[in-house]
């Protein structure tokens, strides 16, 4: 036997008996933190090279060192806690490539570790969310995981490395940031906590994400069925070939329409449409969690004229008016969504109640007049990722149509289909796996719509469950994939406009219940993280049901309602081929 392989064999031997000890022993010869949160032993626990085809494990760069009694509050996606671990940190290379992968993996104390893995993801052009999102993992006895993708570091995103020259693509950063990257986190991550606590048991992988890490997440549930058993995907920013340029929509109807609200304007328009909704769902309290009911029922020409203002800031003077007409108008053409210059659906739009964000003008002090602010959000997509140039934003709309912003989303489409787009419809190897998915989505997301969730997993219903009628094949896809829209939710958070909204901070902890224990989450548990109603428990409806209150807002019922999921449902006709 090679010496490397005894030495290997020897350690994993040792712990072993460590954590043999609590039972063998006495508890006192148990392995501490203080035991195994060493650079050696975390050497020993390294994969060997080869173990992934391609990559070398670079042993030199590992260090680890243990972290005491840290304390974590104020979270979205766990629950205050305090926790100690070990932290590793460690890089490979791939062969036939000059590069260098770092990881980063938080391992709770051995009498902690439940034989659960956790990979996370990132937001924006960011691969990972810095340690931010680890503790969702350590809370809940799993190991945990970030990579920097190659990037350069666990502060470089994508779009400082995705152009090698202008006009010509990283293609190898690109597609670590699409899926690999997150793959060889997950094989690598799950081995490596095997040889830490030396054992041979099962070890259930979980992935938690929202934004670009709900994509990541779906990147991973559609490419690498068997590696997981189960995935918390939040407001997944699927679809980028639409998704990215849509952030330019409301800048081109002001544009088309030659009108720039004051920002003030258009907070009004939101804050009273969220007032007038509020009781469509049949409790007053602020949030709206029937945005279908308001869009068939709640016509925005009633807010014109009235009275809005706001304080100067050090940019901005004092805002205030009324509403026009031609405020209304704009915001109106927002919320149909982009449709192309003879009708033709491209994109979907938030839903009423979303804050304006992509909107926001900006203030010419020389003029007085408010002017078009192109958000960057989607102008360095076009600028960097479709006219493959070094450019944080697109300098000017000049003659950009809604047929131009169609265009551009179809040339992201296909020129990114196979490794951003993140759509593919056939979940079929995961769920024979027995994988399991909690989707959520904030209804009032103002940066991906929550329609897109929505969409993606009609898409999976209609191409997994063709012969089935809407709710049974709904029935079929939620015994193992349950999507949940949050009331009054913004994006991966409460919404500070609807602040006694509920959030499901514990969705690692029901996605657990259920991969390990089938325990079934009909409803989802939320609490109210803010607002006057702060600590109030709440339940949040599986998809397609919908929330009503009953008993003056007493009692939530899940009910369907025809009319209310027709509102979600598109026809995205402005494509020759189906847009999942």
């Amino acid at each position: 036997m090679p010496v490397v392989d005894y030495q290997l064999w020897t350690a994993r031997w040792k712990m072993r008996q460590l954590l043999a000890g609590a039972g063998a022993l006495g508890a006192a010869h148990a392995a501490t933190l203080q035991d195994v949160c060493t650079t050696s032993h975390a050497k020993s626990a390294l994969p060997a090279s080869g173990f992934v085809d391609g990559i070398s494990m670079d042993t030199s760069t590992l260090t680890a060192s243990p972290v005491y009694n840290t304390s974590v509050s104020g979270q979205y996606f766990y629950p205050d806690a305090t926790f100690s671990y070990c932290n590793v940190t460690f890089a490979y290379t791939h062969t036939g490539r000059d590069d260098q992968v770092w990881l980063e993996l938080w391992l709770p104390a051995p009498d902690q570790y439940q034989n659960r893995w956790l990979s996370t993801g990132g937001g924006g052009f960011a691969i990972n969310s810095g340690s931010s999102s680890l503790p969702g993992g350590i809370i809940y006895g799993a190991a945990a995981g970030i990579t920097d993708g190659g990037f350069g570091g666990f502060t470089s995103q994508l779009d400082d490395v995705f152009l090698l020259a202008n006009g010509t693509i990283n293609r190898d950063a690109l597609y670590m940031f699409g899926y690999e990257a997150h793959h060889e986190l997950t094989v690598i991550g799950k081995a490596f906590t095997k040889n830490f606590f030396g054992t041979e048991d099962k070890i259930y992988a979980y992935y938690q994400g929202c934004s670009e890490g709900g994509r990541e997440g779906w990147s991973q549930v559609q490419r690498y069925a068997d590696e997981w058993d189960g995935a918390v995907i939040g407001a997944p920013a699927m679809r980028y070939g639409q998704q990215q340029v849509n952030h330019l929509y409301p800048n081109v109807v002001e544009q088309t329409m030659g009108y720039y609200p004051p920002p003030c304007e258009l907070t009004k328009i939101m804050n009273l449409t969220i007032a007038a909704c509020d009781q469509y769902d049949g409790r007053e309290d602020g949030v709206v969690s029937r945005t279908d009911l308001c869009k068939l029922h709640f016509n925005m020409t009633s807010l014109i004229d009235a009275r809005y203002t706001c304080a100067a800031t050090t940019s901005t003077p004092d805002q205030t008016g009324t509403i026009s007409a031609e405020g209304v108008a704009v915001a109106s053409k927002m919320l149909e969504g982009l449709h192309t210059l003879d009708g033709k659906r491209a994109y979907i739009w938030y839903q009423p109640t979303a804050s304006f964000d992509d909107a926001e003008t900006q203030y010419n002090s020389e003029t007085g007049e408010w002017e078009l602010d192109i958000t960057s959000l989607g102008g360095e997509w076009v600028a960097r990722f479709l006219e493959l140039l070094d450019l944080d934003n697109l300098s000017t709309l000049d003659n950009v149509t809604y047929d131009t912003l169609t265009e551009w989303m179809n040339l992201g489409w296909s020129r990114y289909e196979d490794v951003l787009q993140t759509t593919m419809p056939d979940l079929t190897p995961f769920h024979a796996a027995g994988g399991k998915v909690l989707t959520i989505h904030g209804e009032s997301d103002p940066s991906i719509p929550s329609g897109s969730s929505v969409h993606y997993h009609d898409s999976v219903r209609k191409t997994m469950y063709p012969h089935l009628s809407y709710m049974e094949g709904s029935r079929a896809l939620s015994e193992w994939y349950r999507l949940y829209l949050i009331p009054g939710a913004a994006h991966c958070a409460p919404s500070d406009s609807q602040p006694n909204g509920p959030f499901p901070q514990t969705t690692l902890e029901t996605l657990i219940e259920w991969v390990e224990n089938d325990v079934v989450p009909k409803r989802l548990n939320a609490t109210v993280l803010q607002g006057d109603r702060e600590g109030e428990k709440q339940q949040i409806c599986t998809w397609p049901l919908r929330p009503l209150w009953k008993n003056n807002g007493t009692t939530m019922n899940c009910v369907y309602h025809q009319a209310s999921i027709d509102t979600w449902t598109y026809d995205f006709d402005a494509y020759k081929i189906p847009l999942y």
